[in-house]
């Protein structure tokens, strides 16, 4: 986890983000780097969606930014571990001072599961958000390459119910903690303590 996630276009929340980012100027820069802007739909690494993150003045703003990390020869980085992020020098920086939040309805995972033969294979697809809530608020980090933003999703050790289908979960922050979160000058550990865990799962038609 996280591969998939999906943004449904209908909700209030979701639709005053995507206006202002349509507004940024990394909107056109994006663009004529050859990226569109999707704002909804299921999402896939290397996408470009709209990303909460701080401003120049330190408060909460939407912008575009591409979903994965470019590593020299390694493949796109979209995750990032909670355990080692502050630590491993791919994530460091952008743990201290570049956090943002990825705004989706919900989150796609499919079960790992273990054949007869031992070997690992796919299963069910499932649809992951917080129980009563018709936003996912996706905790991640941020950083530039070539100029132009880009994120990868925290994830962490899964709940008991999660577990039963992956060994990680994406970190998801409620509303109130958005701001906090985007602040270089909070504490993730601490913020990350408050995540939410009450999640509804339905198997993806």
């Amino acid at each position: 986890m996280c591969t998939r996630f999906y943004v449904e276009p209908d909700t209030e929340e979701i639709r005053e983000i995507i206006a202002e980012v349509q507004r940024s100027q990394l909107s056109n820069k994006f663009i004529k780097d050859g990226n569109a802007i999707l704002t909804s739909g299921e999402i896939r690494p290397t996408n470009v969606v709209p990303v909460i993150a701080p401003s120049r003045n330190g408060m909460k703003a939407a912008f575009p930014m591409k979903w994965g990390f470019q590593i020299p020869g390694r493949s796109l980085v979209v995750n990032a571990r909670t355990e080692t992020a502050a630590e491993k020098p791919t994530f460091k920086e952008s743990w201290e001072k570049r956090r943002c939040i990825i705004p989706a309805s919900w989150y796609y995972e499919w079960e790992h599961l273990i054949g007869n033969t031992g070997q690992k294979k796919v299963g069910n697809k499932y649809m992951i958000q917080p129980r009563g809530a018709s936003m996912t608020w996706l905790a991640g980090l941020y950083r530039l390459e070539d100029g132009l933003p880009v994120f990868a999703v925290l994830t962490k050790e899964p709940t008991d119910e999660l577990r039963q289908i992956h060994d990680r979960m994406p970190v998801i922050l409620p509303r109130e903690l958005i701001a906090e979160w985007v602040n270089p000058h909070s504490n993730p550990k601490e913020l990350i303590k408050k995540s939410l865990t009450d999640l509804v799962i339905e198997k993806a038609l």
